[in-house]
């Protein structure tokens, strides 16, 4: 089976109160107007709103791989998923700054950046409207449980899976991957 292009939707922070976990430096950038987002970003072992399950040992992977695009500053995300697996520089809203793994919970603080779909994306948080982060990946999956009549059965996705960005999205399919802007308090 080939690869196909994986989307994944999460809201960060449940109820819009994030954990403080900005260092000295980034409540500095907040203080000056730049705008900081974190919260849950994917989920290990949980059928997600596609009907797909990913394992914690792939998420893992994906994440300790994904930490030299966050020390290159190359981990660009944009406003909602692309048909593509390149990211597009034009439509870059936000930077991964961090990104790492609590249990099965794959969290992200984020930087939005003042490009115009980052502006945008600012736009949309200061005007209250609630947003979900979806990762973008390719991967195969493989049928975990016949469909008992439904079109669509529980799939996991396999190792092959290799994470390209996490997107804004309006409907995210990761139960609880909404995110919120941080405070400095």
């Amino acid at each position: 089976m080939s690869k196909k292009l994986l989307t994944e939707y999460f809201a960060l922070c449940e109820g819009g109160v994030c954990q403080d976990l900005l260092t000295e430096s980034e409540k500095n950038m907040v203080r000056e107007g730049h705008m900081i987002l974190t919260g849950v970003c994917q989920r290990a072992m949980v059928e997600n709103g596609n009907r797909r399950v990913y394992s914690e040992q792939i998420l893992a992977r994906e994440v300790k791989k994904y930490q030299s695009l966050i020390e290159q500053k190359r981990s660009l995300g944009e406003l909602d998923h692309p048909d593509s697996s390149v990211v597009s520089l034009e439509k870059g809203s936000h930077m991964i700054i961090s990104l790492w793994m609590e249990g099965n919970d794959v969290y992200a603080k984020l930087l939005v950046l003042p490009t115009p779909a980052g502006n945008i994306l600012k736009e949309l948080f200061k005007s209250g409207i609630k947003l979900g982060i979806s990762s973008r990946g390719l991967g195969s999956v493989e049928e975990l449980s016949e469909a008992d009549g439904d079109e669509n059965p529980t799939v996991k996705v396999k190792p092959d899976f290799e994470l390209i960005a996490f997107d804004f999205v309006s409907n995210p399919s990761t139960h609880g991957a909404f995110m919120y802007p941080m405070n400095e308090s």
